[in-house]
C-alpha cells in the first residue's frame, strides 16, 4: 500500500491507477513534491484500494480492510483518461467530486478529453483551429470509408486511444477500403486531416492554471508520422520559442476546463498552428522544471478554495454545499 499516513488525515491525494501498474516518473516526482509540502496531510491512493457507496443516506469511502476514509479536499488525478473504465474509475472520481473533493482535473474535463471526437466538438465550437475530421456512431466502417468526399491521405486513430497507440497514416482510400475489415472496431475510429507541414513533428505545451509552464518540440526518429515520445520520438525543450502556439494552448486548456493540460499542436503554414489533441494527465520531461512547482501551486489554490473549475472552466458553486453535506460526523460502518 502506497500511503503511510492515517487515511482520514490526508487533505491532498494523488490518485493513480490500480496495481501492479507502476507510477510514471513524472507522477512519482509530483508525489514526492506534494509529500514534501504537506507531509501527513498528503497520501497516494490507487484505484484498487478503495470501495465506495452510500451508508445511512451518506456517501462513504472505505479501504478493503474496512477502515473509513474521509474525502480529501483536493485530488490530483494521475490516471490517463483513455485507460479509465466508465463504470469503475469514472465512478470513483464522480463519488469523490460528489463528496466535495476538488479534482485536478475535474471529472467532466477528463471525460471530454477521453474521447478525441468530444475534444474536437468543444474546440471547434470555441472557434479554435482543429483538423478536419470524420467519425461515426454505429455506421459500418466499410460504408464510412466509402462515403463521398472522404478525404485522403488521413490520419487514423481510435477515438479513445492514448500515447499514440494504433495511430497510422492512410495514404489513399483504396488502402482503407482494403483494410476496413481488419481494423479494430471495439471503439469508433477517427479519420483526421493529415497536416503535411507538420508530418513527423509536433509541439507539446504544458499549461497549468492558464499559464504555459513548459514546451517541447517532438520529432519522429525515422521520418514517420509518429513524433510521440511513447512511440520512439525525440524531444527538444523550447519554452517561449513559439509564443503564438503557447497562447493557443492556453485557450485550448481553458476551453476543455483543464487546470493542468498537455496540448499537442501541429505546425501549419506561415506560423499558424492547429490543435491535434488535449491531454488531461500530461507527463513531462526532467528538464521541464517549472511544471511541478506550478501544479503544487495549483493544488494550494484549490486547498484554499480558490481557482476551482468545473468541466466548462467555470467556478463550480455546488462543491461547497456538497462538501458541507459529506464532511460532517460519520456514523460507524
Amino acid at each position: 500500500m502506497t500511503h503511510a499516513v492515517t487515511p482520514a488525515s490526508a487533505d491532498v491525494w494523488l490518485l493513480a491507477r490500480e496495481h501492479p501498474a507502476g507510477l510514471r516518473r513524472s507522477t512519482g516526482e509530483l508525489a514526492g513534491a506534494l509529500r514534501a509540502v504537506y507531509g501527513d496531510r498528503f497520501a497516494v491512493w490507487r484505484t484498487d484500494e478503495l470501495v465506495l457507496g452510500v451508508r445511512g443516506g451518506r456517501l462513504v469511502l472505505r479501504t478493503l480492510g474496512g477502515t473509513e476514509v474521509a474525502a480529501p479536499k483536493v485530488v490530483c488525478v494521475r490516471q490517463l483518461p483513455g485507460s479509465m473504465h466508465h463504470d469503475r474509475e469514472v465512478s470513483l472520481l464522480r463519488h469523490l467530486e460528489r463528496m466535495g473533493a476538488a479534482l485536478v482535473n475535474p471529472l467532466a474535463a477528463h471525460l471530454a478529453c477521453r474521447n478525441k471526437l468530444w475534444q474536437l466538438q468543444e474546440l471547434a465550437l470555441a472557434g479554435l483551429p482543429v483538423p478536419d475530421s470524420l467519425s461515426y456512431a454505429t455506421a459500418p466502417l466499410e460504408g464510412v470509408v466509402r462515403t463521398p468526399g472522404f478525404d485522403v491521405p488521413c490520419v487514423v486513430k481510435p477515438v479513445t486511444g492514448y500515447q499514440g497507440r494504433s495511430v497510422f497514416l492512410a495514404p489513399d482510400a483504396h488502402m482503407l477500403r482494403e483494410m476496413a475489415g481488419a481494423l479494430a472496431q471495439d471503439v469508433p475510429l477517427l479519420f483526421q486531416e493529415h497536416v503535411a507541414t507538420s508530418h513527423g513533428r509536433d509541439l507539446r505545451v504544458v499549461v497549468v492554471d492558464g499559464e504555459p509552464v513548459a514546451a517541447e518540440l517532438r520529432t519522429s526518429c525515422d521520418g514517420s508520422l509518429a513524433s510521440n515520445l511513447a512511440r520512439g520520438g525525440s524531444a527538444t525543450l523550447c519554452p517561449g520559442r513559439y509564443p503564438q502556439a503557447e497562447a493557443l494552448a492556453v485557450r485550448a486548456a481553458r476551453t476543455m476546463g483543464l487546470a493542468v493540460a498537455g496540448v499537442d499542436l501541429l505546425f501549419g503554414p506561415a506560423d499558424t498552428y492547429t490543435i491535434c489533441e488535449v491531454n488531461a494527465v500530461p507527463g513531462w520531461r526532467p528538464g521541464m522544471t517549472g511544471v511541478i512547482p506550478a501544479i503544487a501551486a495549483c493544488v494550494a489554490r484549490r486547498l484554499d478554495g480558490r481557482g476551482e473549475l468545473d468541466g466548462r472552466g467555470e467556478k463550480d458553486r455546488g462543491d461547497e454545499d456538497r462538501g458541507a453535506r459529506n464532511r460532517g460526523d460519520r456514523e460507524p460502518l
